[in-house]
């Protein structure tokens, strides 16, 4: 990639691991990272700005969208669909910003399929309680909701091997740390640095 055009990152995470945090946390340390503004079919949740937080459509504007081929990548997660503005993230890549995508292992994969260049990171709990004391203290979800969520995360986990970095989400700025050194060493062209401790939590959560 040239030195005028920025990088692509994709941050991924089971629901209640902690990304949408550590990624605010990548905002406020690193001034050249900006942060992807999906479409979703979903209602906002009280706090979230249309155009900030999400752009907020019908099932029929996205259903178009798909159909003129603006996505570079979509998937359907919990009964709505998200999807990337494939021109969107082609501007601001021209302009040599940085982007993060906040989007699933779904969304990832596609995207892997047509820009080769991207930084793939996965972000995975501790264990498996910790993830579920996560969701119950979040407080937003129902018993048998995060019962589904507890199911799709394991489900989630088990495609690790399909990202490039694995970062554990223990210690809050522990991780934040790696996904900063991983940031800066992809800018800098550098192989990724394979963690086999975090390989294998990562195919013991995503195997029970």
């Amino acid at each position: 990639m040239s030195s005028n055009r920025g990088y692509l990152f994709v941050i991924a995470a089971p629901s209640g691991g902690g990304k949408t945090s550590l990624i605010n946390g990548l905002l406020e340390r690193d001034p050249r990272l900006t942060l992807s503004v999906s479409h979703t079919t979903r209602q906002a949740r009280p706090g979230e700005t249309d155009g900030q937080h999400y752009h907020f459509v019908s099932d029929e504007v996205f259903e178009q969208m798909i159909e003129n081929g603006d996505f570079m990548e979509h998937a359907r997660v919990f009964d709505h669909l998200y999807g990337t503005n494939r021109n969107s993230i082609a501007s601001q890549l021209d302009q040599d910003r940085d982007v993060i995508l906040d989007i699933d292992w779904q969304g990832a994969r596609q995207v892997r399929s047509s820009f080769q260049d991207c930084c793939l990171i996965f972000i995975i709990p501790p264990s498996l309680e910790a993830l579920r004391l996560r969701l119950n203290k979040r407080g937003q979800d129902s018993a048998s909701v995060i019962e589904r969520r507890m199911r799709d995360a394991r489900a989630e986990i088990s495609h690790w091997a399909e990202f490039d970095q694995l970062v554990v989400n223990d210690d809050f700025d522990v991780a934040l740390e790696e996904l900063l050194t991983i940031i800066n060493d992809h800018r800098m062209q550098k192989p990724p640095v394979v963690n086999k401790d975090n390989q294998r939590l990562a195919q013991q959560l995503g195997s029970r």
